[in-house]
C-alpha cells in the first residue's frame, strides 16, 4: 500500500491522513462540506468557497474531469479540497484536464484518502473549525501551533469581487442590469443574458451615485464569500438605492439585503452546501429542492421589526430562505435558483425579476 504524504489537522487536535493532489503547498483554512453528488468543477471554481476548505461527501471526485465551458469564476479562491477516492483519468469527451491539473495550476492544495464520513460527521458534531492542509511530516503540535498563530482573514470580498466593471451583452436584449460583484458565479450572468438582459458586473464597492449614471432598468446583488457584515460598501449602497431601482439578491446579496433593512444575521453551526436542500415557498406551498452555500443566515426576530415579509423558509432548520419588499421592488433568496449542475426548482425566481422589471 502507498505511503500516506500529506495529514490535515483541525484545531481541536483531530488528524486525518492522506494522499496529496492537486499544489503541494500547505494551507489554513475554515473546514466545510458539501453533500452534492455531481458538480464538483462547480463548487471549485465558486468564489463563496474562498478561504474554505471543501470536505466532499460523495466518495469519488475527479471522475469526469474538467471542461473549459463549465467554469463558474475564471480564477478560482477556494481554499483545498478533502476527498475519499480521487480519480486521476477522467471518461468524459468534453474534459480537457484533470481536476488535479487544475488545481496545481491554481495553487490550491488536495487531500484524498480521507475518511470523509467521520470528518463530516465531526463537523456536524462540533462545527466548521480551522484545518491545515500539510506534510505527513509536519508534527501535531507544530500544525495547531501555526493553527493558532493564524486567522482566517475578513477581506473575502475585496480578494474575489473585480477591480473593475466587465460586460456580458445579449442578443436582442430588453433590459440593462447592474450586478454587484461580490463573489458573482458566471451562471448568474448566464441566466440573465438569457432572459434578455445585458449585463454591467461592476466592484462590490461601486457608489450609487456611479451605478445611477449607468441608467440600469434593476440592480443585482451577487453570491459570496465570508461574513455579510464585514460587506458596509454594499450594505450603504442598498440602503441608498432601494426604492429606486428593482433589486435581486442571491446568497450573499440576500444577507445584505437584510442587513440594509434593519435585521442581523448569524453564523451557523456547519452551513448549508449542497444541492438536495427542500425549501417551502410560503406563497405556492410548494416545496423546492435547492443548491445552497453559506455559513451565514438572517435572524428571524429582528427581521420582524423591518419591511421585509419571509417568502422562503428551510423545511430542515427554519432558517430564512428568502425576504420581500414589494413596495420597493425588493427581494432576495438564500439559495442559489441559477445552481449548475444543480436542482432547476428555482429558475423562475429570475423570470420574477423581469416581471417586476416589466411592470
Amino acid at each position: 500500500m502507498e505511503k500516506f504524504n500529506k495529514k490535515i489537522v483541525l484545531e481541536d487536535g483531530e488528524e486525518y491522513y492522506g494522499y496529496g493532489f492537486g499544489a503541494d503547498k500547505e494551507a489554513i483554512c475554515e473546514i466545510v462540506f458539501n453533500t452534492s453528488m455531481v458538480g464538483y468543477q462547480e463548487i471549485v471554481s465558486d468564489p463563496s468557497y474562498t478561504y474554505q476548505m471543501v470536505v466532499m461527501t460523495y466518495p469519488l471526485i475527479g471522475n469526469y474531469g474538467i471542461t473549459d465551458e463549465d467554469y463558474e469564476t475564471k480564477q478560482p479562491t477556494i481554499g483545498g479540497m478533502i476527498v475519499r477516492e480521487y480519480n486521476d483519468l477522467p471518461s468524459n469527451f468534453r474534459y480537457t484536464k484533470t481536476l488535479s491539473e487544475y488545481l496545481d495550476e491554481n495553487n490550491i492544495p488536495g487531500i484524498s484518502g480521507i475518511d470523509t464520513r467521520k470528518l463530516t460527521r465531526s463537523i456536524r458534531e462540533k462545527g466548521s473549525r480551522k484545518v491545515i492542509i500539510t506534510d505527513i511530516n509536519t508534527s501535531k503540535q507544530e500544525a495547531l501551533k501555526k493553527l493558532k498563530e493564524n486567522e482566517i482573514p475578513k477581506d473575502a470580498v475585496a480578494k474575489v469581487s473585480c477591480k473593475k466593471k466587465w460586460y456580458s451583452r445579449t442578443a436582442n436584449p430588453q433590459y440593462n442590469i447592474v450586478a454587484i460583484d461580490c463573489g458573482i458565479k458566471l451562471n448568474i450572468v448566464r441566466s440573465l443574458n438569457k432572459r434578455g438582459c445585458n449585463v454591467t458586473v461592476v466592484p462590490y464597492n461601486t457608489t450609487a451615485k456611479e451605478i445611477i449614471e449607468l441608467k440600469p432598468d434593476g440592480v443585482f446583488l451577487s453570491n459570496g464569500p465570508g461574513d455579510p457584515e464585514d460587506v458596509t460598501e454594499v450594505i450603504k449602497l442598498v440602503k441608498e438605492l432601494r426604492g429606486k431601482y428593482p433589486i435581486f439578491g442571491i446568497c450573499l446579496g440576500h444577507q445584505i439585503i437584510s442587513l440594509a433593512y434593519g435585521a442581523k444575521t448569524y453564523k451557523l453551526k456547519f452551513g448549508h452546501r449542497g444541492g438536495n436542500h427542500p425549501v417551502l415557498n410560503l406563497e405556492t406551498d410548494k416545496i423546492e429542492i435547492t443548491c445552497q452555500n453559506h455559513s451565514y443566515a438572517v435572524d428571524e426576530e429582528t427581521l420582524k421589526k423591518t419591511d421585509l415579509k419571509v417568502t422562503h423558509i428551510n423545511i430542515l432548520d427554519n432558517t430564512i430562505e428568502g425576504v420581500e419588499c414589494k413596495k420597493d421592488k425588493v427581494f432576495s433568496v438564500q439559495y442559489h435558483p441559477e445552481s449548475a449542475a444543480g436542482p432547476q426548482d428555482s429558475g423562475y425566481l429570475f423570470d420574477k425579476f423581469i416581471q417586476i422589471l416589466k411592470q
